[in-house]
């Protein structure tokens, strides 16, 4: 666990959760979860469909190929790459608003 401000008078992980609570109380502890849960659900939902839906409709590797084990894996890079890069774009605008 990393303290992220490195300017902080507070020198511990225990410090830091005892002035949260007594700032802000047990909820501050939880202080932009939704924001968060926000982002993560759809990036991953769509991610998922987005692998789901290649794995249907790219052409399957054949499995008599010499090749096949490098091809799986190159099937498996495009489908990922796809994926993560939809649920990006999907949520990039949702991660600027929870970080202003």
């Amino acid at each position: 666990i990393l303290l992220q401000n490195p300017e902080s008078d507070v020198p511990n992980i225990r410090e830091s959760l005892r002035k949260i609570y007594k700032t802000n109380g047990l909820g501050g502890l939880w202080h932009g979860t939704s924001a968060g849960i926000l982002k993560t659900v759809p990036k991953y939902v769509t991610a998922i469909y987005v692998k789901d839906y290649m794995e249907r409709n790219m052409p399957p590797v054949d499995p008599e190929s010499p090749t096949r084990n490098r091809d799986k894996l190159v099937h498996s890079a495009i489908k990922s790459s796809a994926a993560g890069v939809a649920g990006a774009a999907l949520t990039n605008p949702l991660d600027v608003i929870r970080n202003e």
